[in-house]
């Protein structure tokens, strides 16, 4: 791909992530959503006029003497617009950008409006003070002509208007200081909310593996929501902004240089373009090298968390040796990358500090000799300096932020791709959702009805079941057995509706009437009564309710300890395997389905408790399909389901089944 498709397919990723927040892409298309950016250009420049004739016209006349002393020569240049072919055009551009958003109003809905509003005073308060800076630089020239002709008196008068320009300019500075991330923060709380709730939307979280590193495509959700998001808001307004100045700069102060010398405004023109390209050819690496940065340090920072939260597993196993190793590895990559980062960085900080070291030898260059022909003022040495520094700023910003746009690159790139991926995710699993429901709908009986599949993992050709037919009444009870790896767990997932069949049907229950019961529980992060109550509102319950389950699945001691259910605690670690099964059987008591899928859910309890409360679940008459290992088991269940891990499969009465012969 050459550089102008890259920037190309950049300028695309950026528009699909950034359009979303100002105007909905679903109903709109990209050229609407440029018509708006730059109708909001025109109305704020429109507005800038309106405003600086307002304050000219109420100045002089409430204080004419001061308006003459501070604003010299301004309401001439005002007035010269609007007699010029430029007022006009501006009110035109002004009413025309207003009717683009009265015109797409419909589409500025659900708070859209509110983006616009500070992207427009933004936009309204760079253009005062880019104002502002053009009649610094014809106050530092003045002041430059009192000193040399030794003018005491107009001296003391520019540098007055030199403070009135700082004390207005202030407080517009700091005004705008704030609201860039204000907005941002608005922006970042939209699109990580966008984000999560596509990615936890229609199983997307499930299918997407951030623990595999050969799956480079999409790595670290969890970083990518938080803090790549984060990065990109405060960044795209940042950079946004800074463009702007930057264009706004170039064309005041093109306008003042050329006025001084042309010959010098081409040579800056011609110095900044060359310099440009020297800095975008030696700086393409430093995409590809900050887009590996941040997945390796996301990979580092995912080991350390994953030592965190398997503390105890690891220091039973006294596994801190390879836990180190595997740690220094993931750092030890991040390193060799920063390495070969901050060598590129410093080639191009090199290349930075040439282009400006020189640039500051061309304007004296070229005034030197129209000064010392008499043919302009002292001051138009500091105003040259001034224009041409302001210029070359604008027209360098390339070259001056290199590192940081190749940084924001990156970023682009692996939030869009982020993005993309999710949504495409999670608009496949909702129509298999939608086709799934619709089957299930269409079922006559509410059962659990497989007809004639074969199971097949995501991303496998391993074919572990081969056209299995099996119903599952309300009341009846399936045991599923056979050897380590042979595919009970995916035979469950296949039921419970996290995996597809390769071939054949798969008529489920509603959603609300099947529950699956893993054989670690999942332990949420919250208080017991969420624990409890989950996927359920944790007010759903009384206490009482809640202490009387735990006393039937044999957690009254935990009451005991905890009688506020209120109160939040780290449980996966608090709690034993066991107490979190029986938690789990708990948790399920109160949801109450018709059908459960159980998955080795009682293995690291007693065979009594386990007898009780499997027998708790036969008195509420529940049909459950589990998996499981022990002899005693049997006599829970109707019919066990044998499977050889071979596409092969026995559908065996439980009462005639022999756990050590396998029949």
């Amino acid at each position: 791909m050459n550089p102008l498709q890259a920037f190309r397919s950049q300028l695309s990723k950026l528009q699909r992530l950034a359009q979303p927040y100002f105007l909905p892409v679903e109903e709109t298309s990209a050229w609407q959503f440029l018509l708006l950016i730059l109708a909001m250009v025109a109305v704020v420049a429109g507005s800038t006029l309106l405003l600086l004739s307002g304050v000219v016209a109420l100045s002089g006349a409430l204080i004419p003497e001061l308006q003459a002393r501070f604003l010299p020569g301004v309401p001439q240049q005002i007035a010269a617009t609007w007699r010029s072919p430029v007022g006009p055009v501006l009110m035109a551009l002004f009413i025309g950008g207003l009717g683009c958003f009265v015109a797409l109003r419909g589409k500025l809905r659900q708070g859209r409006w509110l983006p616009w509003v500070l992207l427009g005073v933004i936009t309204l308060l760079i253009l005062v003070i880019n104002g502002i800076n053009v009649g610094i630089s014809y106050i530092a020239r003045n002041v430059d002509n009192t000193l040399v002709a030794y003018q005491a008196d107009q001296f003391w008068q520019v540098v007055a208007i030199y403070a009135f320009c700082l004390v207005l300019a202030l407080p517009i500075r700091a005004l705008q200081s704030y609201l860039i991330p204000r907005l941002g923060l608005l922006w970042r709380e939209w699109l990580s909310g966008r984000l999560l709730r596509r990615y936890l939307s229609n199983r997307a979280y499930y299918v997407l593996n951030p623990n595999d590193e050969a799956a480079e495509e999409i790595d670290n959700p969890d970083q990518r929501i938080s803090q790549d998001a984060a990065s990109f808001t405060t960044t795209s307004l940042s950079v946004t902004v800074e463009i702007v100045s930057a264009v706004l700069t170039f064309v005041s102060f093109i306008v003042v240089l050329w006025t001084i010398s042309s010959k010098l405004a081409l040579w800056l023109l011609v110095y900044s373009l060359g310099g440009t390209a020297v800095i975008v050819f030696a700086s393409r690496k430093l995409v590809a090298l900050n887009y590996d940065q941040l997945r390796l340090e996301a990979d580092f920072r995912y080991g350390l968390v994953h030592i965190r939260d398997n503390a105890e597993s690891i220091a039973f196993y006294r596994g801190e040796q390879q836990e180190s190793r595997e740690a220094e590895r993931r750092l030890g990559g991040a390193i060799r990358n920063y390495n070969k980062l901050i060598i590129w960085e410093a080639l191009i900080s090199v290349i930075q500090r040439s282009y400006d070291y020189f640039s500051r030898f061309l304007p004296w260059l070229v005034i030197a000799p129209i000064y010392f022909a008499k043919q302009v003022d002292f001051g138009v040495f500091g105003q040259a300096s001034i224009a041409f520094s302001q210029v070359l700023f604008s027209v360098s910003y390339i070259v001056n932020n290199i590192d940081r746009l190749a940084a924001f690159s990156a970023s682009i790139s692996r939030l869009e791709g982020f993005q993309g991926k999710v949504e495409e995710i999670s608009d496949r699993n909702a129509a298999l959702e939608r086709l799934s429901d619709a089957l299930t709908e269409a079922a006559a009986s509410q059962s659990l009805l497989v007809r004639h599949v074969d199971l097949v993992p995501p991303n496998s050709d391993r074919r572990l079941i081969h056209d299995l037919s099996l119903e599952v009444d309300p009341g009846q009870r399936v045991l599923v057995v056979g050897p380590s790896g042979c595919g009970k767990t995916s035979f469950l997932r296949l039921v419970s509706g996290l995996w597809a069949p390769a071939a054949g049907e798969v008529q489920r229950p509603p959603l609300s009437e099947l529950l699956f019961i893993p054989q670690k529980p999942y332990m949420l992060l919250g208080s017991l009564r969420e624990q409890l109550c989950y996927p359920q509102e944790p007010h759903r319950f009384s206490d009482e309710h809640l202490r009387s389950v735990l006393e039937e699945v044999r957690l009254g001691a935990l009451v005991q300890r905890y009688p506020d259910f209120d109160i939040k605690q780290d449980w996966p670690r608090l709690l034993s395997l066991g107490e979190q099964q029986r938690l789990a059987f708990a948790r399920l008591l109160l949801n109450s389905p018709r059908f459960v899928v159980l998955d080795e859910a009682t293995s690291a309890l007693d065979v009594a408790t386990e007898k009780h409360l499997y027998q708790l679940l036969s008195q509420r008459e529940m049909a459950f399909v589990s998996v499981g290992h022990r002899p005693s088991l049997k006599s829970f269940h109707n019919l066990v389901l044998e499977l050889d891990g071979q596409g092969g499969w026995k559908l065996i009465p439980a009462a005639s089944y022999d756990f050590n012969s396998g029949v």
